[in-house]
């Protein structure tokens, strides 16, 4: 009884030990190389030169128009926080001038380019997957192929283009606008001369730090385009899947947003300090 008993238990916890350790991380194996080869797809599509340029910039449209008003807000609402936090330690130092430059630097090299792909992942990323996911689960996509377009051509590699080309534009203009709520908090409450604090926000900022930012969101536009079209393209069981899996690519998007910030930002400084 004893042999039998001890033979059954190792049983059990052996197969508990593949069915939850085991098993999982195989399975994440295998989607991400899934994942990969769905990028080797979309990246042969346009490096043969099959892009239909016009739906590119029919979805750089949509997916800066539906994100551009709510980053908007939040990058005025940063400015005008980091400005007034900034102030308040300042002042105690005599030092009020210096607000114009941490600002600036602040949203332009690392707080817009996160803040924003962060918004435009949860907007347009969402609204990627959603789509995508809605043709799965409606066989549109294999509809597509019979009719003899490539579905990866025609619906996923302009999504894919489009957040790698939209995401630099918004990111721009919440630095403008996070700039300008700094610039009304340096007029209104430290009384800066306007004059004076363009001229120190301008000579702050060199190319190494509008460029560094640049290529943070290049990144980050690559990684929220293949994430939400690929779980777009994965999805599966009806209406209820297209929720799950348009979760499931909005926080994947996060996640990679924030833990690739933080090799890019040691990567930068590296190189450019």
């Amino acid at each position: 009884m004893i042999k039998g008993f001890t033979l059954s238990s190792n049983y059990f916890i052996i197969s508990t030990f593949m069915k939850y350790i085991i098993q999982p991380i195989i399975n994440i194996i295998a989607d991400f190389g899934d994942a990969l080869w769905f990028l080797g797809d979309m990246l042969r599509c346009i490096f043969s030169g099959r892009v239909r340029f016009k739906e590119v910039l029919k979805q750089v449209y949509e997916q800066g128009l539906q994100s551009v008003i709510i980053i908007a807000l939040t990058s005025l609402a940063s400015g005008l926080v980091i400005a007034m936090q900034s102030l308040v330690v300042l002042i105690r130092f005599g030092a009020k001038e210096v607000i114009a430059p941490i600002v600036a630097l602040s949203l332009v090299r690392e707080l817009s380019p996160v803040f924003t792909a962060l918004i435009f992942s949860g907007k347009a990323g969402a609204r990627i997957t959603a789509e995508l996911g809605s043709m799965s689960v409606n066989d549109q996509m294999l509809a597509t192929r019979t009719m003899g377009v490539d579905p990866v051509e025609f619906l996923i590699v302009p999504r894919f283009l489009g957040c790698i080309i939209a995401l630099p534009v918004l990111t721009v203009i919440s630095e403008i606008i996070g700039i300008a709520g700094g610039y009304c908090i340096g007029i209104f409450e430290a009384h800066i001369p306007g004059t004076f604090y363009i001229n120190q926000t301008i000579k702050a900022i060199r190319y190494v730090d509008f460029f560094s930012g640049m290529i943070k969101v290049v990144f980050f536009g690559i990684l929220i385009g293949w994430v939400c079209c690929y779980q777009g393209v994965i999805t599966k069981g009806g209406s209820l899947g297209v929720g799950k899996y348009t979760t499931q690519a909005v926080a994947y998007s996060y996640i990679f947003i924030i833990l690739s910030n933080t090799v890019l930002t040691k990567t930068i400084l590296n190189i450019w300090g």
